[in-house]
């Protein structure tokens, strides 16, 4: 295999499929990654709370919705496909971040205002590129993820944090499910595949389910560092959102 079959292999995943190799690949990729971040925002004296991560999440949405324009066809390019949008929306958030910690030392304003306005802006600008068609997709997906929100609304014990990061999983599940089950999508990682394929399109639900709480349980029994407990549950909340986002904006946009 030569350098650029290697290449086309691991960066161009619309091309090859995804398979084992590559799923984990990019896994570790991102562990290393999220990692990396977050000692360089401990070193800046960022504090992982409330106030970041409602900053960060119009990132998330507008990653989830400018994937969707790449599935719709309104636009064509590495940058708009996986892996190639995760350094996208990196570099943008890191170009905003960078000016928002700019102004905060010059003018006082807040950085996580001016990140968390910035981003607002973009989602503004993708969401206009977005043509309409499929209003039954997203209705069923907001009456099916329903039940989901007041399930977990109800459950106190399980933390505010824990509550929101499952619901926003649920959601993920939701339009996955949604779009296997009623309007012949196909899924493509491998995992939720096989699981697919041997007992249908809800089980994503519940292999979802399971697995988020199992996770936001363990780390809130084995890791004592609360700041990388909510930059974890953080980084699995921003998962969901991203996928979410893009199901449910192709639904959106593709009959």
């Amino acid at each position: 295999m030569n350098p650029q079959d290697v290449l086309d292999y691991f960066l161009s995943p619309t091309k090859t499929g995804y398979d084992l190799p590559k799923t984990f690949v990019y896994s570790f990729v991102f562990i290393i990654a999220a990692y990396i971040i977050f000692k360089l925002l401990k070193k800046s004296n960022i504090k992982i709370d409330k106030r970041f991560a409602l900053a960060i999440t119009p990132y998330i949405i507008f990653g989830g919705i400018l994937r969707s324009l790449e599935d719709a066809g309104v636009v064509s390019s590495y940058w708009f496909v996986t892996p190639g949008i995760y350094f996208l929306v990196f570099i943008i958030v890191t170009l905003i971040f960078s000016i928002g910690i700019f102004l905060q030392r010059k003018k006082g304003i807040p950085y996580f205002k001016t990140l968390f306005i910035i981003g607002l802006l973009l989602i503004s600008f993708t969401t206009l590129q977005v043509k309409p068609v499929n209003f039954y997709g997203v209705f069923l997906v907001g009456l099916l993820l329903l039940p989901w929100v007041l399930i977990f609304y109800f459950i106190k014990k399980f933390g505010l944090t824990n509550r929101i990061v499952s619901v926003v999983q649920m959601f993920d599940a939701t339009t996955t499910f949604v779009a296997l089950n009623f309007f012949g999508y196909q899924e493509q990682h491998v995992l939720p595949n096989f699981f697919i394929s041997l007992f249908g399109p809800v089980s994503f639900i519940f292999l979802k389910l399971i697995g988020v709480v199992a996770v936001l349980i363990l780390i809130d029994k084995f890791s004592s560092d609360k700041e990388f407990n909510s930059y974890l549950k953080l980084c699995i909340g921003a998962l969901g959102g991203a996928t979410g986002t893009r199901d449910l904006f192709t639904l959106l946009s593709l009959a």
